[in-house]
Order: structure tokens, then C-alpha cells, then sequence
């Protein structure tokens, strides 16, 4: 459990931030960061001043020698930290804000729970196309995982998308929360019965238990609600006071080799940067801000707007695979080969196909087919495990006509004239669908009259 702050021996901090490689990468990290400082010896005990900074690596064995045990630094960037103020409105604090990361804070009093969830976090963030993903285990329990702003979008609809903190961590948590949900919870309950898993987080069992079914959330937290402008997190390569173990950077491939022991000082050999700022593909993590901000995710819409959108839905599951004729323009367009957006393609694609009657054979053989006319084809690994995903986790609704940051913006949509009635390109095809049925069922009434005037007229002039 948490328990009380261990006193931690001086020598021993000293010696572990005496390592140049410790100064730097603390230094680095804090680049244009507020930072706050903890002191547990001297003649300082708690929390430091803020705003506060460090402005390089001597700074770090400097704060430590008149007693900082730890560092902490904000979600946020700013232009000039130290102008941070209590006396600052919104509209300055904004102005002042250069960007935020996304930092998903993991934290169960049971380490084992922790690392499956920050394992399923970096699973869900890699579905979504990002490739700049750290984990960070805290020192004690938990993880953060993190994702560098200039993996952002610039915009996400009319907003700048530096502007959108807290929200935008927020939305992005809370959907990562309900995608993970499911996996999450079947493996705790595969590794630990309900009353074990209860005891392991402090608990009484009844507790683990929400709306009659088990809520793995009450065994594991992942921050939606603390996290506020000015929030610290806790730096790579610093103590942590209530275990003397280090908070260390981990590949996100080694999470479930990771143990506890590995953060002892004296383990903590090889250094990692955990936002590496120099080697991010600009706008990786576009298509995780489209779902998160979606307005089709059901936390964040009205009771109007969830009644219009499952009126929408009142159709039967498409059951017989729709043939391409009947499929809306944009993704007749897309499925043409694109040269930019093929990642969103592929997204748009499975979604769209698996709702339409497809089978995972017939959408496996047309994205393969797809990826071939593309003027730079995707790396086959890549959509093959979007499949695989999506398969495992079961089909979703593609996004909406509305959303701009697909058709519209990416300059697939040409609308006809039923367009102008679906919201979403699977209703297209059930409405074509419909209505060929409603004609098939015409036409065999129309035919059936004839025969039966045809059988009259013998019946009143035979042969």
C-alpha cells in the first residue's frame, strides 16, 4: 500500500544525482516545464516555491545538496514558466501555454494490476497509429504513459489544439478508459478471484462491483478527473519518497517484463528519454484526438443527440456482404487508392466494411487490394493488425459525415443527393439496401397481380 514517506539517505541521493546521465536527462525533460520540488533532508521538508525551474543539468545535483529528494514537472509547456501566476486570467494563462503532453496516470495500490492496465493503454494507443509512446513507471505502484504534443494534430475542429487543457487529456483518458475497459477487466479477473483481487487493492469485495457486474476500475485508477492546469507529474530518474525506488522510463515492449526491483538506484543503468521530441511524426496522434472528441462517443453527447443517433441505427445488421455499387461516394473514392490519409483509410475502411455484411476474408482480400493502388502502399505489418484488432475487438461504426477531420477534410466527400439524409456512410448502404429490399417486395407484388389477372382472363375466355 502507500504507506508513510521512507527518510531517505542523503549519500545514497547524492550519488545517484552526481550521474551526468541522471542531470542531463532530468534537464531535458524539464525544457520549458514548470517544475516543482520535494524536500525530505536540510533545512527544507516538503514542497518547494512555485513556479520553479531547472535550467540545466547542474541545477539537479545543485537543488538535491540543499535537500530536493524529488522533481516534478507539469503537463503543460509554457513560453516562460516563471511568469505562471495565481493573478493570471484564462485568456493569459492560454496565451502563455506553448502545449500540453498527454501523460495517462496509472496508479492501483497493487502493482501487478497497474502494469496490466499501462500495457492495454499503450496497446489502445498503438491502434490508434501512434508510434511516440512511452511508459514511466512511478516509483511505487503505478505507470504514466506518455505521448509528446508534437505528436498532436495542430487543430482538432475550430480549436488549437494547445488551447484544449484540460479537456483534451480528459476526453482522451476517459475514451481510452471505456476502449481498455473490457480486456482490463477480463484479465484481473483471469489473474485474480474476485475476493483476492479485493484484499490486494484494500477493498471489500462488494466494492469491486458496479451496477451488478465487476468494474475494473475500482481495482485500477486511471486519472480522468484530477487532471487541472498547473498538475505535476512526478520526472523520469527521480526518488520516490514513499518506496526509495526510482521513477524510470521502460519501453513500452517491456512492460510486463518490469518488476519493482528493476528501479532500485543501483539498477538504473540504461537511460531513456520518455518524450522524445526529436523523433515524432508530426500528427501520429490525429486519428486518437478524432475518436476521443467524436461526438458519437456517448459519454459526451446529449440525451437528444443519443436519440437521434440510435434512431439511426433502428436498422437490422446487415447480414449479406453489400456489393461496391451500392457503397457511398467517398469511400467509392477511397477505395480508388489515395495518396495521403492512408492510415484514417484504414480506419474508415474496416469499420465501414465489417458493418456492411462483409466477412473478415472478403475485407482482408479488398484492403490488400486497396493498399496496392496507393501511390506509397502501407507496410502490410501495419493494416494487417488493424484487422487483427478490430477482429478481436469487435466492429465499430466509422466515423460520421460530420467529421471534418476525415471525408470533408480529407477531400473524399462528393455527396449525392442521399447523402443529405444519413449521418454516417453505413446508413447509406442500409438505406440502399432497404430500398432495394422495398422494391424486390413490389416487384413480386406487381408480378403476382399480373399472374393472377393473367389466370382470370383464362379462367373467363378458355381455350
Amino acid at each position: 500500500m502507500g504507506g508513510e514517506d521512507k527518510k531517505l539517505d542523503k549519500e545514497k541521493v547524492l550519488e545517484f544525482y552526481s550521474r551526468e546521465d541522471i542531470q542531463d536527462s532530468i534537464a531535458r525533460e524539464a525544457k520549458d516545464k514548470e517544475i516543482g520540488m520535494k524536500y525530505d533532508y536540510g533545512d527544507k521538508y516538503g514542497y518547494g516555491k512555485r513556479p520553479d525551474v531547472i535550467n540545466n543539468p547542474a541545477d539537479v545535483l545543485e537543488l538535491a545538496k540543499n535537500g530536493a529528494t524529488s522533481f516534478h514537472f507539469s503537463e503543460e509547456t509554457w513560453k516562460d514558466p516563471l511568469q505562471i501566476g495565481m493573478d493570471l486570467n484564462q485568456k493569459e494563462i492560454e496565451e502563455l501555454r506553448k502545449g500540453w503532453d498527454l501523460i495517462i496516470d496509472i496508479d492501483t495500490p497493487h502493482f501487478e494490476y497497474s502494469r496490466i492496465a499501462a500495457y492495454l493503454i499503450v496497446e489502445a494507443l498503438k491502434h490508434h497509429g501512434i508510434k511516440s509512446i512511452m511508459c514511466k513507471f512511478s516509483g511505487n505502484h503505478g505507470f504514466h504513459i506518455g505521448v509528446p504534443f508534437e505528436a498532436f494534430p495542430k487543430r482538432i475542429y475550430d480549436k488549437e489544439t494547445r488551447k484544449l487543457f484540460p479537456e483534451g487529456p480528459r476526453k482522451i483518458a476517459l475514451y481510452l478508459k471505456e476502449m481498455v475497459r473490457p480486456h482490463l477487466e477480463g484479465m484481473l479477473l483471469e489473474k485474480d478471484k474476485m475476493e483476492e483481487m479485493a484484499k490486494n487493492v484494500g477493498k471489500e469485495e462488494k466494492e469491486l462491483i458496479k451496477n451488478g457486474k465487476f468494474d475494473p476500475f475500482e481495482a485500477v485508477d486511471i486519472d480522468t478527473v484530477l487532471i487541472s492546469s498547473r498538475h505535476l507529474c512526478r520526472m523520469p530518474y527521480t526518488f520516490n519518497e514513499k518506496s526509495g525506488l526510482i521513477s524510470t522510463v521502460i519501453k513500452p515492449e517491456d512492460i510486463m517484463k518490469f518488476n519493482r526491483d528493476d528501479a532500485t538506484p543501483d539498477k538504473v543503468k540504461e537511460i531513456f528519454k520518455f518524450f522524445d521530441r526529436e523523433n515524432v511524426e508530426e500528427g501520429e496522434a490525429t486519428n486518437l484526438f478524432i475518436q476521443s472528441f467524436d461526438p458519437e462517443f456517448i459519454p459526451y453527447v446529449s440525451e437528444e443527440e443519443v436519440k437521434g443517433l440510435t434512431k439511426e441505427r433502428e436498422y437490422q445488421e446487415l447480414e449479406e456482404a453489400v456489393p461496391e455499387e451500392l457503397f457511398p461516394p467517398c469511400i467509392k473514392h477511397i477505395l480508388k487508392g489515395v495518396d495521403d490519409g492512408k492510415k484514417r483509410c484504414v480506419f474508415i475502411l474496416l469499420n465501414f466494411l465489417s458493418n456492411a455484411g462483409w466477412s473478415w476474408e472478403m475485407i482482408e482480400e479488398k484492403v490488400k487490394e486497396w493498399n496496392g493502388k496507393n501511390k506509397e502502399p502501407l507496410r502490410e505489418v501495419y493494416w494487417k493488425s488493424q484487422l487483427k484488432y478490430v477482429i478481436k475487438n469487435g466492429k465499430k461504426l466509422p466515423p460520421n459525415c460530420t467529421n471534418e477531420m476525415y471525408y470533408t477534410g480529407m477531400k473524399f466527400c462528393f455527396p449525392d443527393n442521399l447523402c443529405n439524409k444519413i449521418k454516417n456512410p453505413v446508413n447509406y448502404v442500409r438505406r440502399k439496401v432497404h430500398a432495394q429490399e422495398e422494391n424486390n417486395k413490389k416487384g413480386k407484388k406487381k408480378n403476382s397481380k399480373k399472374e393472377e389477372q393473367h389466370l382470370n382472363k383464362k379462367e373467363q375466355h378458355p381455350n
